[in-house]
């Protein structure tokens, strides 16, 4: 992952400024570029919103003039990259302000214009917080855009849960508002686009698995030939879960003729640092080829003693009626950013169609 420095750093305020001059605003270009001095220590939205108050606090008052000038800087091919975030959140922050009650829909406008740039996933989510309605009504037309950047901002810009985003409030609490948007983007011609819908449903599952099932289940009745994959990308987390809808959607059904021996540890103890190897057989028991997608959980120890899991994929198969398979992996505990490792008693579980099929538990020790 880039730096902030490297995303919206001091060049990227320079070039900016530089796109301001030969829009005829230099003093409007003189307060960004004083931003540039002022970067260091800053986290990404921290540098946006620093650069964004610039613009705010020098371009002509009113959402109308604020557009003029944006508009005539979207005529400059160097007006283009990560300058664009704060200057998205300029647009809503004057379109917000204003008293005339069309500037809101011509922020939207504008927004999408902007995103080809890009992106304007960010800035958008104050104005669905704004007024959730209107906004979406909007994102709706956009789904026939020709443009695929608009197209995926109708996705993007709407997820739950969107990395990096705000929140909004209304999204979380009734996910349901975004499926008409959802349902006429899965088939797009766009990987990029399919790519945003299954991560927004994927999304909408960590909160309501019966619902991101039910959309994807509308999805495998009307299909496509990209509509498999776009399924498995959105119900990746119901998949892990062993939601019982979506291992059916996939076409993994209850194994109740698979036996699985295991798992056999490589030892019962192991340090932060190193790793654990674990080993099973899986065999299919039945007359009939078995569908099979095989996981592993770790119960890992938390700082006040309990314990949560986290899933981890394994592999995907079809065995064979009477065959049997070894399988063997390693789990490493070297010390990462994302994860706290504290020491104590862990677990291990085998997971085959979202059924626990197996256990064995493990200490784990603080580096010596």
């Amino acid at each position: 992952m880039p730096l902030a420095e490297e995303l919206l750093g001091s060049a990227a305020v320079a070039a900016l400024a530089d796109c301001l001059d030969r829009a005829g605003r230099p003093r409007d270009a003189k307060a960004v570029r004083a931003c540039g001095e002022r970067l260091d220590g800053l986290a990404l939205r921290e540098r946006s919103d620093l650069v964004r108050d610039a613009l705010t606090a020098s371009l002509p008052g009113g959402y109308a003039a604020t557009q003029t000038v944006v508009r005539t800087a979207l005529a400059d091919p160097g007006f283009t990259g990560w300058m664009i975030w704060p200057v998205t959140e300029a647009v809503v922050t004057r379109a917000l302000e204003d008293d005339d009650p069309d500037s809101f829909e011509a922020a939207l406008h504008l927004l999408a214009d902007l995103t080809p740039r890009l992106t304007a996933e960010f800035a958008i989510r104050r104005m669905l917080r704004a007024d959730l309605a209107r906004t979406l009504r909007v994102v709706q037309r956009w789904t026939e855009h020709p443009d695929e950047h608009v197209r995926r901002l109708a996705s993007e810009g709407t997820r739950p849960r969107l990395p990096w985003a705000i929140r909004v409030p209304g999204l979380l609490t009734s996910p349901g508002l975004t499926r008409p948007v959802l349902d006429a983007l899965y088939r797009d011609p766009s990987e990029y686009v399919r790519r945003s819908v299954a991560n927004h449903v994927n999304d909408i599952s960590h909160a309501v698995p019966d619902l991101a099932v039910e959309v994807a289940a509308g999805w495998s009745a009307a299909p496509d030939e990209h509509t498999p994959r776009v399924v498995r990308h959105a119900l990746r987390t119901t998949v892990k879960k062993g939601h019982p809808g979506a291992l059916s959607l996939m076409g993994f059904e209850p194994a109740t003729e698979v036996a699985v021996l295991g798992p056999q540890l490589n030892e019962d103890r192991v340090t932060v640092g190193d790793e654990i190897t674990f080993a099973f057989d899986v065999a299919n028991e039945g007359a009939a080829p078995a569908k099979l997608v095989i996981d592993y959980v770790i119960h890992y120890q938390k700082a006040n003693g309990s314990t949560a899991p986290k899933v981890f994929k394994l592999t995907t198969r079809t065995l064979d009626a009477g065959e049997r398979v070894s399988i063997s992996r390693r789990h490493s505990f070297r010390k990462i950013t994302t994860r706290v490792f504290h020491p104590g008693a862990h677990a291990l579980e085998l997971q085959v169609n979202g059924e626990v099929r197996g256990r064995a538990e493990f200490t784990l020790l603080a580096p010596s």
